[in-house]
Protein backbone atom coordinates (compact mmCIF):
# COMPACT_ATOMS: atom_id res chain seq x y z
CA UNK A 1 0.00 0.00 0.00
CA UNK A 2 1.30 3.56 -0.74
CA UNK A 3 2.32 6.16 1.70
CA UNK A 4 -0.61 8.44 0.77
CA UNK A 5 -3.08 5.39 0.53
CA UNK A 6 -2.27 4.36 4.46
CA UNK A 7 -2.81 7.88 4.94
CA UNK A 8 -6.20 8.45 3.42
CA UNK A 9 -7.18 5.22 5.26
CA UNK A 10 -5.71 6.52 8.59
CA UNK A 11 -7.11 9.60 8.12
CA UNK A 12 -10.80 7.78 6.98
CA UNK A 13 -10.93 5.82 10.79
CA UNK A 14 -9.67 8.23 12.57
CA UNK A 15 -12.05 10.81 11.51
CA UNK A 16 -14.83 8.30 11.47
CA UNK A 17 -13.83 7.14 14.80
CA UNK A 18 -13.66 10.97 16.24
CA UNK A 19 -17.62 11.57 14.41
CA UNK A 20 -18.90 8.18 15.96
CA UNK A 21 -17.83 9.94 19.42
CA UNK A 22 -19.47 13.28 18.59
CA UNK A 23 -22.58 11.78 17.72
CA UNK A 24 -22.60 9.46 20.81
CA UNK A 25 -21.97 12.37 23.21
CA UNK A 26 -25.29 14.45 21.29
CA UNK A 27 -27.47 11.28 21.53
CA UNK A 28 -26.05 10.80 25.51
CA UNK A 29 -27.22 14.22 26.09
CA UNK A 30 -30.74 14.07 24.08
CA UNK A 31 -31.92 10.29 25.33
CA UNK A 32 -30.06 9.65 29.04
CA UNK A 33 -29.36 13.26 30.25
CA UNK A 34 -31.85 15.23 28.05
CA UNK A 35 -31.93 18.11 26.46
CA UNK A 36 -33.42 20.19 29.66
CA UNK A 37 -31.07 18.21 31.63
CA UNK A 38 -27.62 19.11 29.85
CA UNK A 39 -28.60 22.83 30.00
CA UNK A 40 -29.21 22.34 34.18
CA UNK A 41 -25.52 20.89 33.83
CA UNK A 42 -24.41 23.77 31.61
CA UNK A 43 -26.15 26.45 34.02
CA UNK A 44 -24.20 24.84 37.03
CA UNK A 45 -21.14 25.34 35.35
CA UNK A 46 -21.63 29.17 35.37
CA UNK A 47 -22.88 28.53 31.71
CA UNK A 48 -25.66 29.75 29.98
CA UNK A 49 -28.10 26.86 29.39
CA UNK A 50 -28.53 27.66 25.75
CA UNK A 51 -25.06 26.09 25.54
CA UNK A 52 -26.30 23.15 26.06
CA UNK A 53 -28.57 22.69 23.46
CA UNK A 54 -25.86 24.03 21.17
CA UNK A 55 -23.33 21.68 22.26
CA UNK A 56 -25.58 18.84 21.60
CA UNK A 57 -26.42 20.54 17.75
CA UNK A 58 -22.62 21.13 17.17
CA UNK A 59 -22.14 17.73 18.19
CA UNK A 60 -24.60 15.87 16.58
CA UNK A 61 -24.36 18.09 13.27
CA UNK A 62 -20.35 17.70 13.40
CA UNK A 63 -19.79 14.21 13.73
CA UNK A 64 -22.70 13.49 10.95
CA UNK A 65 -20.42 15.87 8.63
CA UNK A 66 -17.20 14.16 9.91
CA UNK A 67 -18.70 10.44 9.28
CA UNK A 68 -19.42 11.64 5.93
CA UNK A 69 -16.34 13.00 5.45
CA UNK A 70 -17.54 16.21 4.04
CA UNK A 71 -15.53 20.04 5.28
CA UNK A 72 -13.52 17.35 7.25
CA UNK A 73 -11.24 20.42 8.58
CA UNK A 74 -13.33 23.10 9.25
CA UNK A 75 -16.21 20.93 10.71
CA UNK A 76 -13.19 19.50 13.05
CA UNK A 77 -11.59 23.15 13.47
CA UNK A 78 -15.44 23.98 14.52
CA UNK A 79 -15.71 21.60 17.00
CA UNK A 80 -12.79 22.79 18.92
CA UNK A 81 -14.11 24.71 21.43
CA UNK A 82 -16.60 22.08 22.67
CA UNK A 83 -14.34 19.75 23.40
CA UNK A 84 -11.65 21.81 24.83
CA UNK A 85 -14.62 23.04 27.19
CA UNK A 86 -15.79 19.56 28.26
CA UNK A 87 -12.05 19.35 29.46
CA UNK A 88 -12.67 22.65 31.21
CA UNK A 89 -15.27 20.93 32.35
CA UNK A 90 -13.93 18.13 34.10
CA UNK A 91 -10.53 19.58 35.29
CA UNK A 92 -11.53 19.62 38.81
CA UNK A 93 -12.35 16.05 38.79
CA UNK A 94 -9.08 14.18 38.68
CA UNK A 95 -7.28 12.72 36.00
CA UNK A 96 -9.49 8.99 34.86
CA UNK A 97 -12.81 9.73 33.28
CA UNK A 98 -13.78 7.06 35.68
CA UNK A 99 -13.85 9.60 38.58
CA UNK A 100 -17.06 10.65 40.15
CA UNK A 101 -18.27 13.15 37.73
CA UNK A 102 -16.02 12.01 35.05
CA UNK A 103 -12.34 13.21 34.82
CA UNK A 104 -10.26 14.97 32.65
CA UNK A 105 -8.05 12.36 30.52
CA UNK A 106 -10.68 11.60 28.27
CA UNK A 107 -12.23 15.10 26.61
CA UNK A 108 -8.40 15.66 26.43
CA UNK A 109 -7.53 13.32 24.41
CA UNK A 110 -10.80 13.60 22.34
CA UNK A 111 -9.45 17.15 21.93
CA UNK A 112 -5.86 16.18 20.42
CA UNK A 113 -8.08 13.99 18.59
CA UNK A 114 -10.12 16.54 16.85
CA UNK A 115 -6.69 18.48 16.25
CA UNK A 116 -5.29 15.63 14.51
CA UNK A 117 -8.53 15.25 12.53
CA UNK A 118 -8.32 18.79 11.49
CA UNK A 119 -4.82 18.95 10.54
CA UNK A 120 -5.00 15.59 8.62
CA UNK A 121 -8.75 16.56 6.57
CA UNK A 122 -9.67 13.95 4.84
CA UNK A 123 -6.11 12.42 4.00
CA UNK A 124 -3.47 12.82 1.30
CA UNK A 125 -5.64 14.39 -1.04
CA UNK A 126 -8.85 15.69 1.01
CA UNK A 127 -10.73 14.27 -1.79
CA UNK A 128 -14.35 14.68 -1.10
CA UNK A 129 -13.60 18.18 0.24
CA UNK A 130 -11.63 18.81 -3.07
CA UNK A 131 -15.05 17.64 -4.81
CA UNK A 132 -17.20 19.54 -2.77
CA UNK A 133 -15.09 23.10 -3.35
CA UNK A 134 -14.32 22.78 -6.68
CA UNK A 135 -10.52 23.23 -6.89
CA UNK A 136 -7.85 21.04 -7.47
CA UNK A 137 -6.46 18.61 -5.62
CA UNK A 138 -3.10 19.43 -3.35
CA UNK A 139 -0.66 16.53 -3.86
CA UNK A 140 1.32 15.17 -1.16
CA UNK A 141 4.95 15.07 -1.48
CA UNK A 142 5.87 11.35 -1.95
Amino acid sequence: MSSNRRIDVAAAVLRTTVGVMFVAHALLKYFVFTLPGTAAFFQSLGLPGALGYVTFAAELIGGSLLIAGVRTRPVALLLMPFVIGATWAHAGNGWVFTSANGGWEYPAFLSIATLVTALLGNGARDEIDVRLSGSTPLRAAS
